[in-house]
């Protein structure tokens, strides 16, 4: 079992019993390289353009589920200041003597904990100290501080869900949200790299088709000559020979260009660096086959119900909504909090030392508690914000019942395709064989006088359009069991490409 890393996931690609797991890619000479349909599918899971931007999604979701979590962060300050102050003499009504001039010279620090809990509970941790001294006739030294908790809990607005949690649920949704999108953006690249090796396989035997085609006209022109110039047929057939062999021509160089561009387009898929692969020729190591399979349109139907990374999506999008429902209806009520703090006085000595002492005598302690309640007169963007999230929520409903219905449809159609297509690849076999024995027979009657040259010409022509038809049948029934695979979304499991999370 091979793995390819993704971010936050592990693709692990098991090829299938039997299928080529040996064959990684072969170089048979400098500018060809045989690859089965499984060797593109890993290197286009590892190169893909799209599949390595789509990888980072998930990180970048991850990381904000990770910060949406900092709402709990508790947080820190501390503090320090000095303050001095003289404050003037003043007349004393009472005395003889002015009142003398005060000095006051002040140290003080500050320092607090603040944060939140998963429950709503807001917590403070503070303390202080200070040391003051001065004089006002009399010199005089003192300190003071404080240590304390300060507790809010939510009994209605921001109890069931607060922004923190809000931030939470909407991250891991929208992380699941992100796993279903790369998910969908694999299922699309492995459906185009088989669409592409298909389509190159049938470029590759369509040119062989048309060669064959120059090849019978070619051989028609110059036995026709041989006969012309022993006087036994007209120059005017020899003209229409000349005729098809150009016109043969023509078809092999458009189906050879189309060669080059199917060669093109999936190359581009599988990697990400074409100029390295660009004189690089795929060689596909498959043919074209038409195995028979089983359709069932039920099972088709419970798969894609449960396997389509957009109508996961959809649900996910549904439960964002739901989660932001409940967020907005919780913001309806008034906010009833429960409040208390506790802790410790000290103070009296000189030093700062002396305050510290004191704490651990715990004489002076002080607490509170009680309730606070605030409600909003109106309540306008609360009850506003409710009435928009509920509509928004029968909104993504109604949508997503759409696409339940529009996979259904979507997974009717590829599987009627499918049956479609199988049949044509019946059809065709059919047609090419009788074309085949069509033209054997012509030729003979050709060849003792009893048929035209236009004829045979004909016959050739009606070969050769049945053996692109044929071919390009089986192209199309791989393809729309691509197609259905899609659909249903068992794109994966039908390659053997298993996504684990990490």
């Amino acid at each position: 079992m091979k793995r390819f890393n993704v971010i936050g996931f592990f693709f692990a690609a098991a090829l299938a019993a039997g299928a080529q797991t040996n064959s990684t890619v072969v170089a048979t000479n400098a500018s060809v390289r045989a690859m089965s349909l499984q060797d593109c599918l890993q290197a286009a899971l590892r190169q893909n353009f799209d599949v390595q931007i789509q990888r980072y999604n998930p990180q970048i979701q991850l990381y904000n589920l990770r910060a949406a979590y900092g709402g709990y962060d508790p947080s820190f300050n501390i503090s320090g200041q000095h303050n001095y102050s003289v404050s003037p003499s003043r007349y004393n009504p009472y005395a003889t003597n002015q009142t003398p001039a005060s000095v006051s010279d002040e140290n003080s620090f500050n320092s607090g904990l603040g944060g939140s809990l998963p429950w709503g509970l807001q917590y403070g941790l503070s303390g202080s100290v200070s040391e003051t001294y001065g004089n006002n006739g009399l010199p005089f030294d003192n300190s003071f501080g404080n240590i304390g908790v300060n507790l809010t809990q939510p009994l209605l607005k921001n109890f069931w869900m607060d922004s923190t949690r809000l931030n939470i649920r909407v991250a891991r949704n929208r992380l699941k949200y992100s796993e279903q999108g790369l998910r969908q953006q694999l299922i699309t690249t492995v459906t185009a790299v088989e669409d592409a090796y298909y389509e190159l396989i049938y470029a590759q035997e369509s040119v062989q088709v048309q060669q064959e085609a120059l090849n019978l006209s070619q051989t028609q022109l110059d036995q026709d000559k041989q006969r012309v110039q022993i006087g036994t047929l007209a120059i005017l057939s020899v003209q229409q020979d000349e005729s098809q062999v150009a016109q043969n021509k023509a078809n092999l160089i458009a189906a050879q260009s189309t060669l080059d561009t199917d060669q093109n387009t999936l190359k581009n898929l599988l990697t990400d660096q074409y100029s390295k692969w660009h004189d690089v020729d795929v060689e596909p190591t498959a043919a074209l086959t038409a195995s028979p399979q089983t359709f069932d349109l039920q099972e088709s139907w419970n798969a894609g119900m449960t396997e389509r990374p957009d109508l996961l999506q959809a649900r996910l999008n549904v439960e964002r909504q739901g989660i932001q429902l409940k967020y907005d209806r919780n913001q309806l009520f008034p906010e009833l909090d429960l409040v208390g703090s506790y802790g410790f006085n000290a103070g009296g000595g000189r030093e700062f030392s002396d305050s510290f002492g004191r704490f651990n005598e715990g004489n002076a302690p002080f607490y509170s508690y009680g309730a606070q309640l605030r409600v909003p007169l109106s309540n306008v963007a609360a009850r506003n914000n409710y009435k928009s999230t509920q509509a928004t929520l029968q909104q993504v409903l109604l949508q997503l019942k759409q696409l339940e219905q529009n996979v259904l449809v979507e997974i009717d159609n590829a599987v009627k395709q499918a049956q479609s297509a199988y049949q044509s690849v019946q059809a065709t076999r059919q047609a090419r064989i009788y074309a085949q024995a069509a033209l054997d027979a012509e030729e003979k009657t050709y060849a003792v006088g009893k048929a035209t040259t236009f004829e045979v010409l004909q016959y050739q022509n009606n070969l050769t359009g049945a053996r692109s038809q044929e071919i390009r049948a089986l192209a199309n029934y791989n393809e729309a069991l691509a197609n259905l695979a899609q659909q249903d979304g068992t794109t994966l499991q039908r390659n053997d490409i298993n996504l684990e999370e990490k």
